[in-house]
């Protein structure tokens, strides 16, 4: 069982940082004026989305994984303080709590070592399947 839910859990993790990357990419500058309108410095932008997409197909593929999800679950609290700490707006209370459990579950994935069907495993042994 461990071996289909392992990987398949990566990859719905992984997903939604994959796709927030690619959709920085698509606008490029209306995410630097929303970042510079949050207080945050447009200079970040460009090693915001190399860490959602390089850290979305970590974990999706299983490489460094642990590295990836420490980062990634650094990253999703900061942008929950930083872009959805409005709690008087319920969406923004929600977006904060959905980045908080991501959060979570990286961190438990940074804890769980080579998972199924990982290259980190596949470096650990010699059979991958």
């Amino acid at each position: 069982m461990a071996a289909l839910v392992q990987p398949l859990g990566r990859l719905m993790l992984a997903l939604i940082f994959i796709l927030a990357g690619v959709g920085k990419v698509t606008d490029l500058a209306g995410t630097s004026a929303y970042m510079e309108a949050m207080g945050v410095p447009s200079a970040l932008l460009w090693p915001t989305i190399l860490l959602e997409i390089l850290g979305g197909i970590a974990i999706a593929i299983g490489y460094k994984t642990a590295l990836a999800a420490l980062g990634l679950a650094l990253f999703s609290i900061a942008a929950a303080v930083l872009f959805h700490s409005d709690f008087s707006d319920k969406m923004q209370m929600i977006l904060f709590l959905k980045n908080i459990a991501m959060a979570g579950g990286l961190l438990i994935l940074a804890t769980s070592g080579a998972t199924a069907y990982s290259l980190d495993r596949k470096k650990q042994q010699q059979h991958f399947f």
